[in-house]
């Protein structure tokens, strides 16, 4: 591979050098096997909510477009349609299905969903490259590695107008796609450079029932895939793209911290802290989600006993989920703490059927009514690090009860078994009518053993044309 014509450092003075160069030489050996597992398990988990996106209407809308734009063939395959393309269009495709039905990863501290973004375009790049399964799941390490940090880097002031995933993403993406590409430590350098400059993702859609979160992982995923093939071809990047002084913190925080770029990297594993989504909405409602349903288990009472709900939150559940009054759309829907509750209380359950049935019922609405956010002390001190559940529940005889969950289903803590997560990952093929049941077998059992597969193939019989 050609040079860039600048160099770079590794110098932990300057952290964007010294992440680059752990992303370029990360090995899978280098990788604890607890870690290792646990990349093959949130890779069938993000298997599973491309299929569930697959007939969304805003993904079949961008895979037309890409298509239009793009190859109607090539190395790098498109799960929700079987087609193939080029890895550009590939990871795009992918990347905006995986993020539709809410039931990908979280990594709490960097409110990043990596999987959405790194994957689609590592699994491209792997395809286009004739990549080990060993090496597709290495720099799927090293992606969620570089994104959590930067989202971490950007701090609680980035997220409350930025969609990290949009942002943070494209770097994990370039750092992912790098390692594919075998970038040395310059390069790598010069490909986060590149991705950090084309980064972007803005709350606002939220108030619009938009479709822009789809657009962010797409555009993520497949700008750090380009940023990194340029840096291949010699093409150069701020060397100083995260902490320099008109650099990403310099224009999208307030708060950020460059020591958490580089704390721990290759001993602290940011990949294993990352959580499976239980209920399939937006991860701000789920403590409060899990906690309510505590409460009406041990107190055993109806939703027709509750008169009202105070959900105790951090400031991110406000400033994210406080614009959704009235949901006009089941994606809306995933956002508002007041329908996610409704179902909880109505439906025992706040999954992908219930909010396609139910979210816009008329008992719905009036329960989502009589849910309220407020900023709690503990729970907000405690974010992002821990998220904690607490609700109050006033009943229409007058009593008050009250119920908190410190660690939501899902979280590390409180994980989802491989048998739980291919439960999930067979549902979410069905639900989407992405993949049948015998396909899905074949996928999770090739999906536990992919390191030791010597060439990453297709995973879906291609359907005729």
């Amino acid at each position: 591979m050609p040079n860039p014509s600048t160099s770079a450092t590794t110098d932990p003075a300057r952290p964007t050098a010294e992440l680059a160069a752990f992303a370029a030489a990360l090995q899978w050996s280098d990788v604890p096997a607890a870690v290792q597992r646990r990349c093959e398990d949130l890779f069938l988990d993000w298997f599973g909510s491309v299929l569930a996106g697959r007939p969304a209407r805003a993904v079949q809308a961008l895979e037309r477009v890409m298509f239009a734009m793009g190859p109607a063939q090539g190395p790098s395959e498109v799960l929700t349609s079987r087609r193939s393309s080029s890895p550009m269009v590939a990871a795009a495709i992918n990347a905006a299905a995986s993020h539709v039905a809410e039931q990908d990863d979280v990594h709490n501290g960097s409110v990043f969903h990596p999987a959405a973004v790194v994957f689609p375009a590592a699994l491209a790049a792997a395809q286009a490259l004739g990549r080990s399964g060993a090496e597709l799941l290495t720099a799927c390490v090293a992606g969620y590695e570089a994104g959590i940090r930067i989202g971490e880097f950007l701090g609680r002031s980035h997220y409350r107008i930025f969609h990290t995933t949009g942002t943070a993403g494209t770097l994990a993406a370039a750092a992912a796609v790098g390692r594919l590409l075998r970038l040395d430590a310059v390069e790598m350098t010069h490909a986060l450079g590149s991705a950090g400059s084309t980064t972007a993702g803005l709350w606002e859609f939220l108030r619009d029932a938009a479709d822009s979160k789809q657009l962010h992982t797409a555009h993520a995923a497949s700008n750090g895939l380009l940023a990194a093939w340029l840096a291949a071809e010699g093409f150069t990047g701020a060397q100083r793209i995260l902490e320099g002084p008109q650099g990403l913190a310099a224009g999208m925080s307030s708060d950020a911290d460059a020591r958490r770029l580089t704390d721990g990297l290759g001993s602290r594993w940011t990949l294993a802290e990352t959580s499976f989504k239980f209920h399939a909405s937006c991860r701000h409602t789920h403590p409060a989600a899990d906690a309510l349903q505590r409460l009406m288990r041990e107190q055993g009472i109806s939703a027709g006993e509750i008169e009202s709900v105070t959900a105790r939150v951090h400031q991110g559940a406000i400033d994210v989920l406080g614009p959704v009054v009235a949901p006009h759309t089941v994606h809306q829907s995933k956002f508002s703490m007041g329908t996610v509750l409704g179902l909880i209380a109505l439906h025992g359950r706040a999954g992908l059927s219930e909010f396609d049935r139910h979210f816009a019922d008329a008992d719905l609405a009036a329960f989502r009514q009589r849910v309220h956010m407020e900023l709690d002390a503990e729970v907000d001190g405690a974010y992002p690090a821990r998220w904690i559940g607490k609700v109050e529940v006033t009943t229409r005889d007058g009593r008050g009860l009250s119920a908190r969950v410190d660690e939501p289903k899902g979280d590390p803590g409180n994980t989802l078994s491989r048998p739980e997560l291919e439960a999930k990952a067979r549902a979410l093929a069905a639900y989407g009518e992405g993949a049948s049941a015998a396909e899905m077998d074949e996928v999770i059992e090739r999906i536990w053993a992919l390191a030791d597969a010597p060439r990453v193939e297709r995973w879906l019989v291609r359907l005729p044309a």
